[in-house]
């Protein structure tokens, strides 16, 4: 059975999971959001594909606890925008040119989500060390 020491570890460890996950789910959408208005460096080409970060679970054998992890990252098979720009270096034998399938509003919404995930994680440890620090006080006294 656990003591108190190991679940206040087991709970910063499982917080600080959660931390690592939603960094790289804002790493691949800032990507996505910076890539939102790339065209193909070759005439007709496919521009950035938007990538879409998946998350799972595994359990830390240490600590016999759920964590999390990103997992992995996949693309997202939605079409491309399409807009006439004859002149662009990028436009095809028709004069279109192919946009990344990236829609900046939903980047952001996603980017907030994982905002608010990664700020809840670093309350739970700021929650736990307040805790740990509180017992000390105890014991001293």
């Amino acid at each position: 059975m656990a003591n108190d020491s190991s679940d206040f570890a087991r709970s910063m460890a499982i917080a600080t999971s959660g931390l690592r996950a939603q960094a790289g789910r804002m790493r691949v959408i800032s990507e996505n959001i910076a890539n939102a208005d790339s065209t193909a460096s070759t005439s007709g080409g496919d521009p950035y594909r938007r990538k879409v970060p998946t998350f799972s679970s595994a359990l830390d054998r240490t600590l016999d606890a759920q964590v999390v992890t990103l997992g992995k990252i996949k693309p997202d098979q939605s079409n491309f925008r399409v807009k006439y720009e004859p002149s662009s270096p990028a436009a095809d034998a028709t004069g279109n040119v192919k946009y990344p399938n990236v829609n900046s509003v939903v980047e952001m919404t996603d980017m907030r989500d994982a905002q608010r995930s990664y700020e809840a994680n670093v309350n739970i440890i700021s929650a736990t060390r307040r805790m740990i620090q509180r017992t000390l006080d105890i014991l001293k006294s």
